[in-house]
């Protein structure tokens, strides 16, 4: 568009021109490219929704809208959490959304109901739920991602990353390079994806001694866990960054195993982290008088930890 424009423009000038452009608009501008790729491939995709904000002292107000304006992203419930993670201090996510409503727009958080395979996994510490997801490079290839999480702990075991069009060996070379070196779980929680009926899965299983638990066929909800999972990482992580090719998405994807895991709070888990449930000690308790705040993805989140 700018090539074009400079067409029209006299030579003299060009030299005196500038065009300024924000992260923001060039994230938009590749939401925008990829819409329109799967609009002419298949149809519009849905509308996402934001989840909405959702808080004293004068410390704790500061501290609940420093996180709000560090985090847009964060929903109200999300800050409660992560401000009694990190200041040892019980409050309300009535008493956020009170605090937010004066310098936000309040919104919608929505949540999932429950399954059978929660019942299973708070009874049987070793299952493990595995699940596939499509992403867009800068460049417009499609690239696959197969995720394992540790429905427990909640805990993201590892990704694996493949380009275009995967089969059965593609699902298992990804699941093997996602479990290396964690210790195997006894179950293995799948929907009824064909790609997890190829023979090659199958046998794949078999030598890991990993039993298949499938999920109720067309009824999201009974996969509740790693859905939740992959929503939280589109929404949080791949549409505010870029990756090149399949290499650069598995070092990101690898640096957002680091922080889900370790550094962010859960409602789920009581507010604690998916390492603490794993039996990580908790961190040092920081002031409110007295903190600093950790970025994540230089910058992309930021936390508040002991100065």
């Amino acid at each position: 568009m700018l090539g074009s424009t400079s067409l029209f423009v006299s030579p003299r000038r060009i030299a005196k021109l500038a065009a300024i452009l924000s992260p923001a608009m060039l994230f938009k501008f590749h939401q925008a490219l990829v819409d329109r790729k799967y609009r002419l491939l298949f149809s519009s995709s849905a509308d996402r929704r934001k989840p909405g904000p959702k808080g004293p002292s004068l410390e704790v107000i500061a501290a609940i809208v420093e996180m709000k304006s560090r985090n847009p992203k964060f929903g109200y419930p999300r800050i409660a959490q992560q401000i009694s993670h990190a200041f040892d201090i019980e409050i309300d996510k009535d008493v956020v959304c009170r605090v937010l409503a004066t310098h936000y727009r309040p919104g919608v958080s929505g949540c999932a109901g429950p399954s059978w395979l929660t019942f299973i996994a708070q009874i049987k510490d070793s299952l493990w739920c595995v699940d596939l997801f499509r992403c867009e490079s800068i460049l417009l290839r499609s690239h696959w991602v197969l995720v394992v999480m540790d429905v427990f702990t909640r805990r993201i075991i590892g990704f694996g990353v493949e380009r275009a069009y995967i089969d059965g060996v593609s699902v298992c070379r990804m699941f093997n390079r996602a479990v290396t070196g964690q210790l195997l779980p006894k179950h293995l929680s799948t929907d009824h994806d064909p790609l997890f009926r190829f023979h090659r899965w199958l046998a794949n299983l078999r030598v890991l001694e990993i039993d298949e638990i499938k999920s109720v066929p067309y009824i999201p909800v009974s996969h509740p866990f790693v859905e939740r999972l992959i929503a939280t990482i589109r929404r949080e992580y791949l549409d505010r960054v870029f990756f090149w090719n399949a290499m650069d998405l598995t070092r990101k994807l690898a640096e957002f195993r680091d922080y889900y895991n370790a550094e962010r709070v859960h409602r789920a888990l009581a507010g604690s982290t998916p390492a603490q449930r794993a039996g990580a000690p908790s961190p040092a308790d920081a002031a409110l008088d007295c903190y600093a705040l950790r970025q994540h993805y230089r910058g992309l989140f930021q936390t508040p930890v002991a100065a």
